[in-house]
């Protein structure tokens, strides 16, 4: 099989990525999705708070889903369900994407451009080293959220959970209406992993409490889990003795971050970033490799759907601009573009990492979105933008928080003046 563009996982940024192709003028694509159904991680998302940005109203996840998939209906995009992606390699100017589903076996697409829609998974038990046996009860909070809002099965009954990230917060909240006891929230940073407003929502309305600065340091129980033993931690994040609280409960929810499931991405060789975990990317979202795009949870944790649309859609024009300007020669688009004139972002002082990693004036609109982290909370800071000793730009912030994506539009007036291979670095002034 052949196509001009295949498009790996089926969630919100693939479908936003597949809709952005074929409006841009691509006929010959596909989508590849592991699950049976469209639509990825939002179909178990039933409370609301999406699409405040790209719609304008306040959706639950499946309803978020489904205007994408109307909208991929609506275009004749097609599809294929219950179809796992096993390898992703190169072979002279072509992608070979190799798939398999029980329906049509094992089989190889060779693709002229290839957009990376994976997604994210969750830290298991096993990568946290936790002590204790091996009984049931124990579940990452998006499995638990599965099981509760697609399945209809309760996991447990009292429950505790580690790691503040956002599915942990909507869990508890989740499992409090569905009749559960929630000890607490149980976090190793000072500083919680989600964003305000679930802390708000979820934690605060429900009167669940919050242990900053706290881990689990024992389960206990054989065949099911009957308690876990939090303690307090040092500013090594290292258990301080004499500080253990036993909590009786019969489940544990894992919410303990998030990894962009980039496997794929490793075969195929694609330079990956040692902060995210994710490719690194150009303004164009082009990876290292050429005519391989990413965009959504694969490229780095999101904590606004609407922004995975917003990254998707882009990525999704830039993959069927590649295909024209590929139509249009007769050498590889974008092989020679490490020779073009190309700025490195960097962050430092706070900054963790950017997104893109860089840029090539050359190729992008007016205005650039640098989409970043910072590494700990801030208050009244300055979030500076220099390259050498001249300041591009300069935000002034009442709070950053780890929890929540920032933002900063660079203007092509203003790189079009910097030197090739000049650095821009984004940092925490305060």
């Amino acid at each position: 099989m052949t196509k001009d563009l295949v498009i790996i996982g089926g969630g919100p940024a693939g479908l936003a990525a597949a809709v952005a192709a074929r409006k841009a003028g691509v006929q010959d694509l596909l989508i590849l999705e592991r699950d049976n159904r469209l639509g990825g991680i939002l179909n178990q998302c039933i409370h609301n708070g999406f699409g405040l940005h790209t719609f304008k109203e306040e959706l639950t996840g499946p309803e978020y889903a489904e205007r994408f998939i109307r909208q991929a209906a609506e275009l004749q995009i097609p599809y294929k369900l219950s179809t796992m992606v096993v390898d992703l390699r190169a072979e002279g100017p072509d992608r070979v994407v190799t798939a398999m589903s029980r329906k049509d076996g094992i089989y190889e697409i060779r693709a002229k451009s290839v957009v990376l829609a994976m997604g994210c998974r969750e830290r298991s038990r096993g990568a946290l080293n936790i002590p204790g046996y091996r009984p049931a009860g124990i579940y990452t909070a998006g499995t638990a959220q599965r099981y509760v809002n697609i399945e209809g099965r309760m996991p447990g009954r009292s429950v505790v959970i580690l790691g503040s990230g956002d599915i942990g917060l909507i869990m508890a909240r989740r499992m409090t209406l569905e009749g559960a006891k929630v000890q607490c929230v149980a976090e190793l940073q000072p500083y919680s992993g989600g964003l305000k407003r679930n802390i708000a929502q979820c934690l605060n309305d429900f009167d669940i409490p919050l242990l900053l600065s706290h881990t689990v340091v024992d389960i206990k129980g054989k065949e099911r889990v009957e308690s876990v033993t939090i303690a307090e931690v040092d500013e090594h994040l290292k258990p301080i003795p004499g500080t253990e609280t036993e909590y009786p409960c019969d489940t544990l929810l894992l919410s303990c971050g998030l990894l962009p499931e980039n496997e794929l991405s490793g075969k195929l060789g694609v330079p990956l970033s040692p902060i995210t975990g994710g490719p690194l990317v150009n303004e164009s979202f082009e990876t290292g490799v050429s005519g391989v795009f990413a965009c959504g949870n694969v490229l780095h944790v999101h904590d606004l759907v609407d922004y995975v649309s917003e990254e998707a859609s882009a990525a999704g024009e830039q993959a069927a601009k590649y295909l024209t300007e590929l139509s249009e020669t007769s050498q590889n688009a974008g092989q020679d573009a490490s020779a073009e004139k190309a700025l490195r972002l960097r962050g430092q002082n706070g900054v963790r990492y950017t997104v893109p990693a860089t840029i090539r004036p050359d190729h992008m609109a007016d205005t650039q979105v640098i989409r970043f982290r910072v590494g700990a909370n801030f208050r009244d800071a300055t979030i500076r933008v220099s390259a050498g000793d001249q300041v591009l730009l300069s935000r002034k912030k009442n709070v950053l928080a780890p929890g929540e994506m920032e933002q900063l539009v660079l203007k092509k007036a203003d790189l079009e003046q910097l030197p090739a291979g000049s650095e821009i670095v984004f940092e925490i002034a305060q």
